[in-house]
């Protein structure tokens, strides 16, 4: 399995190869880089496509201190150093957009346009910060049972989707103290909304209509802060992981949107 060793990261990869423009992602939390297998399947005749696992995540091994989104983004910067990929358009979902947009603020000449899947700039709702701890206290206290499994399920990737039965296998898998560090990556993050006036790339904001995690009007306000938003694609029918479960209309606006730069 290729692997690359960045700012003391051992960082899992993929890269379909190719000498177009390469396009990264980069996954949610609590997923891996095989939540992008029907894009690099339905994008890699004509796209390079590079996908990788994030600090705590997937197959990738980490090194124990905390970290933040700044540091996942720098993360993929030293990737894209060792695949000689001096610029590249910076796609993620959910998680995965927020270390873009720091990507981005970081590294504007390396980012050639963003594409933002289910994401926001700013931090969590309250309301869904208290309930989030609470599954969090669970899962880390007793264990992952089938029903909060269930809950995160329906919460990332929609009400009984037929999807979730591989990624509840992988939450089980987890030894539950590696949850903590990354959960409180996700839920200290900084609020960069701020900063979105900086950026002047093209961007594509796709996001699904039955998101429960990141309502779709956040999403709508997230292209229109971005100068260079070519419009925010709506999927209908998708929750939180709509590349995941709805992938033929994601994939019809990434490859447009590749296409149109």
């Amino acid at each position: 399995m290729p692997f690359a060793d960045v700012r003391g990261q051992r960082l899992y990869y993929q890269d379909t190869g190719g000498g177009a423009l390469a396009l990264v992602l980069s996954h949610g939390f609590l997923m891996d880089s095989d939540m992008f297998d029907a894009q690099v399947r339905g994008l890699r005749n004509r796209h390079r496509i590079i996908t990788w696992d994030q600090r705590g995540h997937g197959r990738t091994v980490s090194s124990p201190e905390p970290f933040t989104y700044w540091d996942s983004a720098e993360d993929l910067a030293g990737l894209l150093d060792h695949l000689h990929v001096n610029r590249a358009v910076i796609g993620g979902m959910s998680q995965g957009g927020f270390l873009s947009l720091r990507f981005a603020l970081a590294h504007p000449q390396r980012t050639a346009g963003l594409i933002l899947i289910d994401t926001q700039s700013g931090v969590e709702d309250p309301e869904k910060a208290l309930q989030y701890d609470l599954m969090h206290d669970v899962w880390t206290g007793s264990g992952a049972a089938d029903q909060l499994l269930d809950m995160v399920a329906a919460i990332i990737i929609g009400n009984h989707r037929p999807e979730s039965a591989e990624w509840k296998a992988k939450w089980k898998a987890l030894d539950p103290p590696r949850l903590t560090p990354i959960y409180r990556t996700l839920m200290d993050r900084d609020d960069v909304t701020d900063r979105l006036g900086e950026l002047h790339v093209p961007a594509l904001v796709i996001h699904g209509a039955e998101d429960v995690a990141i309502d779709i009007a956040i999403a709508e306000r997230l292209c229109s802060n971005l100068s260079g938003c070519r419009g925010m694609v709506r999927v209908e029918g998708a929750g939180h992981a709509s590349n995941l479960t709805h992938p033929e209309p994601v994939n019809r606006a990434i490859s447009g949107f590749l296409e149109s730069i």
